[in-house]
């Protein structure tokens, strides 16, 4: 990892290729994939109007509309298909591991994490297509915070020429710290990604993450750019050239410009929150206050459960500055699944709530040591340097440092300071 960082840090120039984004935005039309899964709606829906049963048209009809929620993040979409999903697995009384799969699926999308561990054990205990259901049994566990079970099972089914495998060590190495290993494993994804436009596309725009988590934007940017050039459905990777421009150039005209159209284009909240970074970076706290009052406003309908809370717990513990209601939804997270991600948000709400020897304490037992990403390393360093241990409060900022682009563009400047 320290090679990647290293060479990154030699990049001082302007990453993001405003030629290639003006000539995305002029000229973007809908994608084939766009334009396949558009068709596929409206077909199996048809179909299951005219349906006199309508198992498999159901079945069809929820899968496009989940692969709609894929490509536009309308929460009303895997909504539907969940409760189709949910009509069907009681038709066959839970005997039929395909439905429980998907159900498993769809829960975790929603971070409904324990009912998707406990559909993975019902398929798992019928038998059929195994694999498939230990890699859900995976990525349950590895939500839910139970490391050791996760890696158990991972190592229960390794496979040296499977997409699934691969694309889950990578995930385990990135959770470990080891980012060049996760790296290494998700080009392996790529690699093993057949013709599928999707599985190759997901592999990629994950590697141009993990390039962003290593601080390493050229070739974050890289990968972003090929993803789209695959297959434009892309609006994440197209999202994360915005982010480049950015929180590494500093070009907020162009990342506004880019968050504005990705906007346009699809239903997720998540646009607000990039725009009130935008506002953040140009110190227009007047807009900031706007987007995150409307991201809040939008994500805290029950509609979409606990999907947020992670940036619902930022947002209060910062810019809004109510940390009692950080507590609350830190607490029900924790519920959720238990981490020391998880218990990183708990105490470091708690300090900003002025529980400091709650905070303390739950930190030695529960974080103190722990694995932690870029946002989590830097509330340990806040909550450090606070409580007067200047010495940790160092070593946490400068792991966060490893992670900034992970950061907002404030957080990236009290780092920097």
């Amino acid at each position: 990892m320290l090679s990647i960082i290293s060479s990154c840090n030699k990049n001082t120039g302007p990453v993001a290729n405003t030629k290639f984004v003006d000539s995305l935005l002029a000229n973007y039309n809908l994608s084939q994939v766009q334009d396949i899964n558009a068709k596929d709606v409206i077909f199996w829906k048809t179909k299951l109007d005219n349906a006199k049963v309508g198992y498999v048209e159901a079945q069809q009809y929820a899968g496009n509309l989940a692969t709609r929620f894929h490509l536009y993040g309308d929460i009303k979409d895997l909504k539907t298909a969940d409760s189709i999903l949910h009509w069907i697995n009681q038709l066959y009384k839970e005997q039929d591991a395909g439905p429980l799969r998907t159900l498993a699926g769809y829960a975790i999308l929603q971070h409904r994490f324990h009912d998707a561990y406990e559909y993975v054990q019902k398929a798992i205990a019928l038998g059929s297509e195994r694999y498939s259901s230990e890699l859900l049994n995976f990525d349950a566990a590895f939500e839910l915070g139970q490391d050791e079970l996760a890696k158990n099972i991972l190592a229960k089914v390794k496979q040296d020429n499977e997409y699934g495998y691969f694309f889950r060590l990578s995930k385990l190495k990135h959770l470990e710290g080891e980012l060049d290993s996760s790296i290494a494993a998700m080009k392996k994804a790529i690699e093993l990604s057949g013709n599928s436009i999707g599985l190759r596309q997901a592999a990629i725009s994950n590697t141009g993450d993990l390039y962003m988590h290593a601080a390493d934007p050229v070739n974050a940017n890289k990968y972003y750019m090929e993803s789209i050039r695959l297959d434009a459905s892309d609006l994440h990777s197209i999202m994360g050239i915005g982010w480049i421009a950015l929180v590494h150039d500093k070009n907020d005209s162009l990342a506004e410009r880019i968050f504005k159209f990705v906007q346009a284009k699809t239903k997720s909240p998540e646009l607000l929150l990039k725009l009130a970074q935008v506002a953040e970076q140009r110190k227009d706290s007047i807009s900031e206050k706007k987007y995150t009052d409307e991201f809040v406003s939008i994500v805290s309908d029950s509609i979409y459960g606990n999907m947020y809370n992670k940036y619902l717990i930022d947002l209060y513990t910062g810019f809004l500055n109510e940390p009692g209601k950080a507590v609350v939804i830190a607490e029900r997270e924790l519920t959720n699944r238990v981490s020391a991600q998880t218990y990183s948000w708990y105490v470091y709400s708690l300090y900003k709530n002025n529980q400091k020897e709650k905070a303390l304490t739950l930190y030695d037992k529960y974080v103190s040591g722990k694995p932690l990403e870029g946002l989590e390393l830097y509330y340990m360093g806040k909550m450090m340097k606070e409580a007067g241990k200047g010495y940790n409060a160092e070593q946490y900022f400068k792991a966060a440092y490893k992670n900034r682009y992970d950061l907002s563009p404030a957080k990236q400047a009290e780092i920097d300071n």
